[in-house]
């Protein structure tokens, strides 16, 4: 819980309420900007989009654990992304796996190294893509089934906290920036020291009174923008919610690196504890280390 200290400064912006640390008050920081610029911040999805147009190298740790936390299947594997004349490859240069990680078809048995492997892995020959964010909305129109539930995880992890269509009982408590949203979570915006410079830290947590609430669906988001580009240079978060016929409980950690003027994932920690309907549960853990970047 982030705490509201004496010198702090609680303002309006857009009939919203958002707290100021003394610093952001003191340096006279245009703060109306910098709440709507990360209000409507797409340099994360932009860091993860310049993946496509980069070659880079990959370790890859990931552990599906049993209810007493135990390893039952695991993958760890290094990899690397070639990116030559408009197309992306990938060469797996290490693996080694323990459990059913893989099935009968060398398929993934679990939905999440699925889901993994579709941000960081490459299979065959994929061309034709860009970095572009403007213009590149995620949608869910005409996608079913496992495609859809894809395209969701998607937005919940490039947007958290925009509202996600066709989650039932949750997609509209996501939402973090509406007017009902803010009568249950707190907003600050302050500036702190990150590895050596000053950033700008938005934080959003819960209203003390409101933890409890059923309409708590994000435990904690906080992000760390650079103070000149205002791009994300790190972003935490753990979301958990239960309902009838699903439960969640998921924390994320995503940092950045530069390359060649590119934003782009250094490493990225999950550590999930899910089930829906029809599926087993899963938890996991996985870390994704990337490294060795290079342009075409």
């Amino acid at each position: 819980m982030v705490a509201v200290r004496a010198q702090d400064t609680s303002v309006l912006v857009d009939e919203q309420r958002f707290t100021l640390s003394e610093v952001v008050v003191r340096n006279h920081f245009d703060y109306r900007t910098l709440l709507t610029q990360i209000k409507e911040d797409t340099t994360f999805y932009k860091a993860f989009r310049n993946l496509r147009i980069l070659g880079f190298t990959s370790f890859n740790d990931i552990r599906m654990l049993d209810k007493n936390g135990g390893t039952k299947a695991s993958l760890f594997s290094k990899t690397r992304q070639n990116r030559a004349n408009g197309c992306r490859t990938m060469d797996v240069l290490e693996e080694k796996t323990t459990g059913d990680f893989y099935d009968k078809r060398q398929d993934y048995h679990y939905l999440t190294p699925e889901l993994y492997a579709g941000l960081f892995f490459t299979k065959g020959t994929v061309c034709g893509e860009n970095n572009i964010v403007k213009g590149h909305t995620m949608s869910l129109a005409s996608k079913k089934g496992m495609d859809k539930h894809r395209e969701q995880l998607k937005m919940l992890f490039f947007n958290p906290g925009k509202k996600i269509p066709g989650i039932p009982f949750i997609g509209d408590k996501l939402d973090l920036y509406d007017e009902s949203a803010h009568r249950l979570y707190d907003y600050r915006l302050d500036v702190q020291d990150f590895q050596g410079n000053p950033a700008y830290v938005f934080s959003i947590t819960p209203k003390e009174d409101k933890v409890k609430s059923d309409r708590i669906v994000v435990d904690q988001m906080i992000t760390w923008f650079d103070i000149k580009t205002l791009e994300v240079l790190s972003r935490t978060y753990a979301l958990s919610y239960k309902a009838g016929v699903y439960d969640f409980d998921v924390s994320m950690e995503v940092e950045m690196t530069k390359f060649a003027g590119l934003t782009v994932p250094k490493i990225l920690r999950y550590k999930g504890n899910w089930d829906v309907i029809f599926k087993k549960r899963e938890r996991a853990v996985f870390t994704a280390t990337l490294f060795d970047f290079k342009k075409e």
